[in-house]
């Protein structure tokens, strides 16, 4: 059974590093749902979250076929066990006839108003992705009018971590 599976790879900051890893994903034949990729520690690495949809068996093959990559450190699949997984937003909508819409968004999201006139609001909102979703979904098509996600970013949750020199 298909499912939301959030990849995690530490990989070194190298040009061509990312195609690799993105590549990867095209010769299997599998999408890329987000790509999140920032330089950790010193700079000479990064950490990427990939988000795809894929059955837990598809998920063991792309780690196993990451691992093989030279410029890869390690990687995990988060989505093997607890994790906290979180999306940034930034959005822009029609607030007219969205009043108690809005105050049900401000209370399921940690969002921040950056903008407000007459008609329009523009907002900064993060959370788990669903509830994300749940947010563009209340506000409905009508009246969006520009959205703009992070994708998925996640950790382990507890001790175990993803970082150099972990086993």
């Amino acid at each position: 059974m298909k499912m939301k599976r959030i990849v995690s790879i530490l990989i070194e900051n190298k040009p061509g590093a990312l195609a690799r890893v993105v590549g990867l994903f095209h010769q299997r034949g599998y999408n890329i749902e987000s790509l999140n990729v920032a330089p950790v520690f010193d700079g000479s690495y990064s950490r990427m979250t990939v988000a795809t949809h894929v059955s837990e068996n598809d998920v063991e093959q792309i780690t196993k076929q990451i691992n093989k990559i030279i410029d890869v450190i390690k990687v995990a699949d988060l989505s093997a066990g607890a994790n906290h997984e979180h999306e940034f937003m930034l959005i822009k909508f029609n607030k007219l006839n969205l009043a108690t819409k809005i105050q049900k968004i401000l209370k399921s999201l940690n969002c921040a108003i950056l903008e407000k006139s007459k008609s329009v609001m523009v907002m900064s909102a993060y959370g788990p992705s669903g509830d994300i979703e749940i947010a563009i979904k209340t506000i409905g098509k009508s009246n969006l009018l520009e959205c703009v996600r992070s994708g998925s970013l996640g950790l382990h949750e507890g001790e175990k971590k993803l970082t150099i020199g972990d086993k």
